[in-house]
């Protein structure tokens, strides 16, 4: 008999030793924490055979945050990629999710697993995809279901965290798109080797008329499944459509269906989002899916900033956790144009790492605003070292401050000199306190 799950412990009503480390690491208490569990609200992202500290994604707990990363076959540098996932966690990703399509896919995820001790996650159809096409000289249409999952009970055994599926994808939503046409159409990798695999062979999708064999296999590794937005929108014009909604709504029933299972399960959502929809998509995520944690790339509030797109996916994202998103998928400023490069990577974990804490500064998360309370303490006290500790960049910082030469360890900075405002209350506070 396999070892119960997290959800179903939770459900029995045991705090597991994960729970503990989790609860103390979100600061909830432990009975709290085993009640969202139980609830589905919470997941906890841990493989059975994965070392690493339990990671708590859902209501109550602090914004999570993932970092992309992978090969392809354009550009396949293994020690790259271990570099950005070194970065990463570095820079203070939660998660990192190994998207590879190029090179040694098994030998790419094992180092990265190893470079990263952190909840690891993948889409495993692509190596489905890698392995029908490149390894056994197969046409895209012939992939079988059975390859399929076997690629998925591979990195599952291999002991990734958690998978993104896309389950939702389904005859009747392709149909529903003809009828309904989209600017973008579908811009979801998976969701659209899903639709393709779909209409090239007349047959609907396997992980959806599968799903409890998919079940099967997460629950006896306690793998999360995180059911992807194939249909996100991909553009500002195809936001909050039919579409979108009503894969949601699949995804919602498969959710239950999950949990009956005791799998558990996280949403992915989009995408492309004006910002006045954005509050509005978390609302109709958590009520369609019965408080499912919300995974959101991004969303990016305007599709017209190529090159600074992490920045519209921070603005998007502070304002999505802040309205009940709980795991941000980070953009990098080469989303839409390349693969990313290491300080790429850095660029994009940062700007999310901001979202997830103003947004967690919002909600009230036990400590969140301590450490911006201690900044501002800092600053007061003209105390840059100090400042460069507590930065979420403190090379950048560094690097701001060397840029005064000789001057770089003086009180002030060298926007304001001796004028600086800080400098001169000090100075009249003292005098004040003197009379």
């Amino acid at each position: 008999m396999t070892k119960m799950t997290q959800l179903e412990a939770a459900r029995a009503g045991k705090i597991t030793e994960e729970m503990k480390r989790a609860a103390q690491a979100e600061r909830m208490d432990a009975e709290e924490l085993r009640r969202r569990v139980a609830a589905g609200r919470i997941v906890i992202c841990r493989n059975t055979v994965h070392d690493i500290a339990p990671l708590a994604i859902g209501e109550g707990c602090r914004v999570k945050v993932n970092a992309n990363i992978g090969t392809s076959e354009d550009v396949n540098s293994l020690e790259e990629e271990l570099e950005k996932a070194r970065i990463a966690v570095r820079y203070g990703a939660d998660a990192v999710m190994d998207l590879s399509t190029g090179g040694d896919l098994e030998l790419t995820r094992k180092k990265i697993m190893k470079a990263a001790p952190v909840a690891i996650g993948t889409v495993p159809i692509y190596q489905a995809i890698v392995q029908v096409v490149r390894e056994m000289g197969k046409s895209f249409a012939e992939m079988t279901a059975d390859e399929i999952f076997g690629a998925i009970e591979r990195q599952v055994k291999s002991g990734v965290d958690f998978i993104t599926v896309h389950c939702g994808v389904n005859r009747h939503l392709l149909d529903g798109l003809k009828d309904r046409p989209r600017l973008m159409g579908i811009v979801s990798r998976g969701g659209s080797i899903t639709a393709r695999w779909m209409a090239h062979n007349n047959a609907e999708n396997p992980l959806y008329e599968q799903f409890d064999r998919l079940l099967d296999i997460a629950r006896a590794h306690d793998c999360v499944l995180s059911l992807g937005d194939g249909l996100r929108p991909g553009a500002l014009a195809d936001a909050t459509d039919h579409a979108q909604i009503e894969e949601l709504i699949t995804l919602g029933k498969l959710t239950e269906r999950a949990r009956a299972k005791g799998v558990q399960v996280m949403i992915e959502g989009p995408g492309h989002v004006p910002l006045h929809q954005v509050a509005a998509n978390m609302q109709i995520q958590k009520a369609l899916c019965n408080g499912a944690p919300f995974y959101v790339l991004g969303p990016l509030v305007t599709d017209v900033a190529p090159g600074y797109d992490h920045i519209t996916s921070a603005i998007g994202g502070a304002l999505a956790a802040m309205s009940g998103a709980d795991f941000l998928c980070y953009v990098t400023p080469a989303e839409h144009l390349s693969l990313p490069t290491v300080d790429d990577v850095k660029e994009g974990v940062v700007a999310s790492r901001i979202a997830a804490h103003a947004a967690d500064i919002a909600k009230g998360w036990p400590g969140a605003a301590d450490w911006d309370r201690e900044m501002s303490c800092a600053r007061r006290k003209l105390d840059w070292k100090r400042q460069e500790e507590l930065a979420l960049d403190p090379e950048k910082v560094r690097r701001y401050r060397d840029r005064r030469g000789p001057k770089a360890d003086t009180e002030t900075c060298s926007m304001c000199g001796d004028l600086c405002a800080v400098k001169n209350f000090n100075d009249a506070e003292e005098k004040l306190k003197g009379r």
